[in-house]
C-alpha cells in the first residue's frame, strides 16, 4: 500500500514557529537544531549566556528527529581488542568509561528535566549472521565488561526465540543496560527546555557565511547576519559550506527506516518478546525495534541507490531484510519510509574541539549519535565557557582528512555493495 514519505516520530511533534530575521548579538551562535546543538545551547543558556540558534531548516530536521531511537554507550564501532591495539589500554579504557558516562547523563538528563520521550533501559540484542560472529561477540562482551564494568550477556541460537522469533540469526549478545527513546519526543523536550532557559531559535536560516572579527564573528544567512562572541557548527553529517576544516571531514551517508501499519499489539510482541533494541553482526548493519507508542515495526538500514529517496524502489531493500528476519511478516504493510544524513568520519571516531578558524565543533558521530550528540553537546558548550568540566576523552583526538575527501560521499555507494557482497560470500 502506499506509505508516506516522511519520518514516523514526526507525527507526534509540533511545527515550531520560526523567527521572522537573523539579527543582533550573541556570545554563542550554535550552527545545528539537533541533539548536539540543543544540548549545548541548554547547557550555555542555563549558565546565563545569551545563545541563538541557527537551523537550515525546520527544528531538528537533520538526524536527530529521523534515528531509530537506540540508545547505547556509544563505544562499539570497534570491538574493545581493536580499540586498545589503536589507542592502548589506559586510552582505551577511558574512550569506553565515558561512553558508559554517555548514556548514564543522558538518562539523568531526562528524568530532571521530565522530558517524556518514553526513554526505557529495555536493552539490546545483536543478531549474530555467522556462526563464528557468535564467539567473537562472546570475547568482545568479555573485555567489555572487563575494562568498562559493562555487563551483557549471551543468548544461543537454540534459545533465541525468548529474545526474538526468528531463525535467521545464530544466537546473540545482549547489553541489558541499553535504551530506547521516542527521538521526536525527546528532541521536543530539549528544544522546550532550551527555549524556557532563553535560546532563541531561527530556523530556515542557513549559515552561508562566517566571518572572523576582532571581537568575534559575523555569521550571514539569507534573512539576515549577526555577530556571535563565539560560534559551535552541530551539523554532524548535513555539511555546511562556512568551515572548510570540518567540512574536510565529515562523510555524509544515507541511513534509512521504514515502519509499518499498526498491528496487533500480541503479534508484535510474538515478533519480539525480548522487547528490546534489536542489530546485527553484518557489516551492512540493520537495526528494528518496536515503536514505543504504536504496535508498529521499525527496521533501519542503507538508503537504497540509484532511486530517489522518495520512490519506493530506495526502501525495497528493507523490506526484504527484514522478510529475511521475519519472513512471517510478509502480510505488514508500510506506513511510513524516510531518510537523513548520518555524518561519518574517516577514524570512525567522534569529534570534538576548536578549529584553526576558531569556531568550536562536535560531530562525526558514525551512526551512534544519540547518547554521543547529547554528551557532546554539553562538553563543547563547557569547553566555550572555559570549564574544566568540559573535558573529554574525545578531545584532543586527531581528527584526519583524506586526500580524496571531496569524493568520499559519491564513493560511499560502491563501499556499501561491496560490503553487502562480503556479507553474502561471508568473505
Amino acid at each position: 500500500m502506499p506509505f508516506v514519505h516522511k519520518p514516523y516520530w514526526w507525527e507526534a511533534i509540533p511545527t515550531a514557529a520560526p523567527e521572522s530575521a537573523v539579527s543582533g548579538f550573541a556570545d554563542v551562535a550554535v550552527v545545528g537544531s539537533g541533539f548536539t546543538g540543543l544540548s549545548a545551547a541548554l547547557t550555555l543558556a542555563r549558565a546565563g549566556r545569551s545563545v541563538t540558534i541557527l537551523e537550515a531548516g525546520t527544528a531538528g530536521y537533520g538526524a536527530s528527529t529521523r534515528n531509530g531511537g537506540q540508545v547505547g554507550s556509544g563505544n562499539q564501532k570497534f570491538r574493545v581488542k581493536t580499540l586498545i591495539d589503536m589507542m592502548g589500554v589506559k586510552k582505551a579504557q577511558a574512550l569506553l568509561m565515558e561512553g558508559v558516562s554517555m548514556l548514564d547523563h543522558m538518562e539523568t538528563l531526562i528524568s530532571d528535566e521530565k522530558i517524556a520521550c518514553f526513554f526505557k533501559r529495555c536493552g539490546r540484542f545483536r543478531g549474530a549472521v555467522r556462526p563464528e560472529h557468535y564467539d567473537a561477540m562472546a570475547q568482545d562482551m568479555q573485555d567489555l565488561e572487563r575494562y568498562a564494568g559493562v555487563r551483557s550477556f549471551m543468548v544461543p541460537k537454540a534459545e533465541q526465540h525468548k529474545e526474538i522469533a526468528t531463525d535467521f540469526f545464530h544466537g546473540g549478545s545482549i547489553l541489558p543496560q541499553d535504551a530506547s527513546l521516542h527521538p521526536g519526543l525527546y528532541h521536543t523536550g530539549l528544544l522546550d527546555r532550551a527555549q524556557e532557559a532563553g535560546a532563541r531559535l531561527v530556523c530556515q536560516a542557513p549559515v552561508l557565511a562566517v566571518q572572523r572579527e576582532t571581537d568575534g564573528f559575523t555569521l550571514s544567512t539569507p534573512r539576515g547576519s549577526m555577530k556571535a562572541r563565539q560560534v559551535i557548527i552541530a551539523t554532524n553529517g548535513y555539511r555546511q559550506s562556512f568551515s572548510r576544516f570540518c567540512r574536510k571531514r565529515i562523510v555524509p551517508v544515507t541511513s534509512a527506516l521504514i515502519a509499518t501499519a499498526p498491528m496487533p499489539v500480541d503479534r508484535l510482541q510474538a515478533l519480539m518478546p525480548g522487547g528490546r533494541m534489536y542489530g546485527n553482526s553484518a557489516r551492512v548493519f540493520s537495526y528494528f525495534r518496536a515503536a514505543p507508542d504504536e504496535p508498529r515495526l521499525i527496521w533501519g538500514g542503507r538508503v537504497g541507490r540509484g532511486t530517489p529517496e522518495t520512490s519506493a524502489r530506495a526502501y525495497a531493500h528493507l523490506a526484504r531484510d527484514l522478510l529475511k528476519v521475519f519472513p512471517q511478516a510478509g502480510d505488514l504493510s508500510l506506513s511510513h519510509a524516510w531518510s537523513g544524513q548520518i555524518g561519518y568520519t574517516f577514524d570512525e571516531f567522534p569529534h570534538l574541539g576548536l578549529a584553526p578558524d576558531g569556531l568550536h565543533y562536535a560531530m562525526g558521530y558514525c551512526g551512534t549519535g544519540v547518547s554521543r550528540s547529547t554528551w557532546f553537546g554539553r562538553k563543547i558548550a563547557l569547553q566555550v565557557m572555559g570549564k574544566r568540566e568540559g573535558f573529554s576523552e574525545f578531545t584532543g583526538l586527531r581528527f584526519p582528512s583524506h586526500p580524496f575527501q571531496k569524493f568520499a560521499p559519491s564513493a560511499v555507494p560502491f563501499f556499501e555493495q561491496w560490503y553487502r557482497l562480503r556479507d553474502t560470500l561471508n568473505l
